[in-house]
């Protein structure tokens, strides 16, 4: 059966560099990850893979260390010759799509542009390149942050036909056309975020360069994870979206239980934060507490 695979070839933000590692990468039908701290993954069980990821970043979180983990598992293990790679540039840009040819390998240095040991991506996959599409861009967040992750026929399609699909959520909508207008005002926010917070919240970004709009948690994505600049607290940022008060209280608190384990150092607080387009009665009350 064909499995559908989001990858991430390069960090989208140093766009130089993205360009010379992508245009090897196409030119090579191949596809590169990282962690090239971590050894050669191919060669090792589960459990071996997992002292060699906690044995090379020994200061990440757990959490942070297993999605290495599995991911790096699931890039030699899991993808298969004739699965569906989907390149994506940042989270709005699909760069390619192609079938795999070839299941992982182990090449450190093989393309020039990362050659250095610390910048190396040494985990190949063999990729057919597709002609079309090619940097097709979304409006809306359409990828997730991680650098390996499996995706459904249905969202592949929807990807293919030119829709935004945003990974689907479990939970209930109240309002449809309120979590549609509440999209868009998210991404009002995210353009003017330090307007809006008058330099008092910075949207976080952790240390592989990924930032806090839909940062990607073991429960689901939190819309805006921002930090307070005065208390360095964490702020969880939630858009009510047409969702019932209880079910958005319920997600921030959720949310701010993830980053206190996940993420808060032994200094640092969660706050939480619900934006609605409009008061809610009902939200008022959870402030009494």
């Amino acid at each position: 059966m064909t499995r559908y695979w989001i990858i991430a070839p390069f960090e989208s933000k140093n766009y130089e560099a993205f360009d010379k590692v992508w245009q090897f990468d196409l030119a090579h039908n191949v596809i590169s990850i990282g962690w090239s701290q971590v050894g050669d993954p191919s060669k090792m069980t589960h459990e071996a893979l997992g002292e060699a990821v906690a044995l090379a970043y020994p200061n990440r979180p757990n959490a942070t260390k297993s999605l290495f983990v599995n991911m790096l598992w699931s890039f030699y293990n899991e993808i298969s010759v004739g699965d569906i790679v989907i390149a994506r540039r940042g989270r709005k840009v699909l760069a390619a799509v192609g079938k795999v040819i070839k299941t992982g390998f182990y090449t450190p240095g093989n393309n020039p542009y990362l050659a250095s040991p610390e910048n190396s991506h040494p985990n190949f996959l063999g990729v057919e390149w597709d002609s079309q599409p090619r940097n097709k861009a979304f409006t809306s967040i359409v990828f997730p942050m991680h650098s390996v992750y499996e995706t459904t026929e249905s969202q592949y399609h929807s990807l293919m036909e030119g829709t935004d699909s945003h990974f689907p959520s479990e939970e209930p909508i109240e309002n449809p056309n309120e979590f549609v207008l509440e999209k868009y005002l998210e991404e009002f926010i995210v353009s003017n975020f330090n307007a809006i917070f008058k330099g008092k919240l910075k949207i976080y970004e952790d240390l592989d360069g990924n930032d806090g709009q839909q940062y990607s948690t073991g429960i689901g994505p939190i819309d805006v994870l921002a930090v307070e600049r005065e208390s360095n607290s964490f702020v969880v940022i939630e858009l009510k979206k047409g969702r019932p008060s209880d079910q958005v209280v319920g997600q921030v608190l959720r949310y701010m239980g993830w980053v206190k384990q996940n993420l808060c150092t032994n200094s640092q607080g969660v706050k939480g934060l619900v934006i609605c387009r409009d008061p809610d009665p009902k939200l008022s009350y959870a402030l009494q507490w």
